[in-house]
């Protein structure tokens, strides 16, 4: 069993849960459903909709249809999972703003460490 813990930056909210409380509850459950497969199998390509991100740490968690959400993830020591950033995402390939976005989180989390 792996931890999963949403970003968040020191005495803020997490972005994570932000964009959760916003979505339908339809949506959310998708996304919660999600989350309990990575709980219970880490970061691995077997999990289907998931994919590592070419020259990063990260992973991509997809949920498709209508509302086609990305989530970006990665691990950390001690079985640990975090999950950096999700978004709606609008285009075929992975914008590098939403990359960055993750990247920028998971320096701020590094350098805590």
């Amino acid at each position: 069993m792996y931890k999963v813990s949403l970003y968040s930056s020191e005495g803020k909210t997490s972005p994570i849960t932000d964009y959760l409380d916003k979505c339908s509850e339809k949506v959310r459950a998708k996304i919660l459903r999600q989350f309990k497969y990575v709980q219970e199998y880490g970061l691995t390509p077997a999990i289907p909709n998931m994919k590592k991100l070419s020259n990063t740490t990260f992973w991509e968690l997809r949920i498709l249809g209508r509302d086609n959400i990305r989530i970006i993830c990665t691990n950390l020591p001690n079985k640990e999972i975090i999950i950096l950033h999700i978004f709606t995402k609008k285009k075929q390939k992975t914008p590098q703003k939403e990359i960055s976005t993750a990247l920028k989180r998971y320096f701020s989390l590094t350098n805590d460490i």
